[in-house]
């Protein structure tokens, strides 16, 4: 890693002062990787009831709304995308397609003024963890999608394996810590918050990693018991693999509720490499107006839409 990268990931004070907080905020990894998340797009039931959810929930703001889709996110830049399919088959956790949508924020007082506001709106959680490079909680949106919110240490602090690679592990979350750290109340996603990383549910770890890290040329960051965490740039993942429920999955079935595609922003050196490789293995790559449109082995669409870091 360079000193430039060290920089940039380390835990420098910032001016942000959204959401109704002014902590230090630190400055991403992904700023400057050649892959990051740009929107994740659901397949849903209840378009209302969803999009309601979200706003609620997650302080997410309605970016464009059309009889049949509605992009949520903050500012212009569009994090969510609802797709309405009242006829869609709900999505069965043994499937292949979305683990979670992980969401972001720029410090911890972000984070713990999420959570009290979470407590006091009653929002169920599903689970909270330090994983040493992050400190992260869990929900479920009412169609069955995961979500993450989560708050990044900065990339000096992330403990190194002997490979070079990065140890993650599930410790208990400061819950009491990141509420104290919180300077005022949550008052919605702040305007740098984003989608750091996408967690797929897939039939085969192997498979995806072909895909993922020898097609799209992601590294290899954590093997985990039934999951693999793929990062670029030095980041400690911005897509990971599990098989925990979905070992053996075949393709997702047409015409079922969840995950539709996954919009990943790529730098166009990185994106010639790709197509280069495409072209090598005989795989398709569809055009979508400026983008690039691949399927995964189990039907989840990729959209690479070329960005300049």
């Amino acid at each position: 890693m360079t000193h430039e990268s060290e920089r940039l990931a380390g835990s420098a004070p910032g001016t942000e002062q959204e959401g109704g907080t002014s902590p230090n905020v630190s400055v991403s990894l992904l700023d400057i990787a050649p892959y990051r998340v740009g929107s994740v797009a659901l397949v849903v039931r209840d378009l209302d009831g969803l999009a309601r959810f979200y706003r609620d929930t997650l302080g997410l703001a309605t970016i464009s709304r059309k009889s049949d889709t509605v992009r949520l996110g903050v500012g212009a830049t569009v994090l969510l995308e609802l797709r309405h399919d009242p006829a869609a088959q709900p999505w069965s956790p043994q499937r292949a397609g979305l683990f979670h949508t992980a969401f972001l924020l720029p410090s911890r007082g972000h984070l713990g003024a999420w959570l009290a506001y979470a407590a006091e709106r009653q929002i169920q959680l599903s689970g909270a963890a330090d994983h040493l490079v992050s400190e992260a909680v869990y929900l479920i949106d009412p169609e069955g999608n995961g979500i993450e919110v989560y708050v990044d240490r900065p990339s000096s602090e992330w403990p190194r394996a002997e490979d070079g690679g990065i140890v993650m592990r599930n410790d208990r979350l400061d819950h009491a810590g990141l509420l104290r750290a919180a300077p005022a109340p949550w008052r919605g996603m702040p305007a740098s918050g984003r989608v750091g990383h996408v967690h797929l549910q897939v039939g085969a770890l192997d498979a995806a990693e072909r895909f993922y890290a020898d097609l799209l040329g992601f590294d290899i960051m954590c093997r985990y018991p039934g999951a693999t965490f793929l990062g670029a740039g030095g980041y400690h993942h911005q897509l990971a693999t599990n098989i925990w429920n979905s070992r053996g999955a075949p393709v997702r079935p047409a015409g079922m509720a969840g995950l539709a595609e996954v919009e990943l922003l790529i730098d166009r050196g990185t994106l010639a490499k790709v197509r280069g490789r495409c072209l090598e293995g005989g795989l398709a790559m569809t055009d979508d107006d400026g983008a690039s449109l691949l399927h995964d082995p189990w039907g989840t669409r990729i959209r690479l839409v070329p960005s300049s870091v």
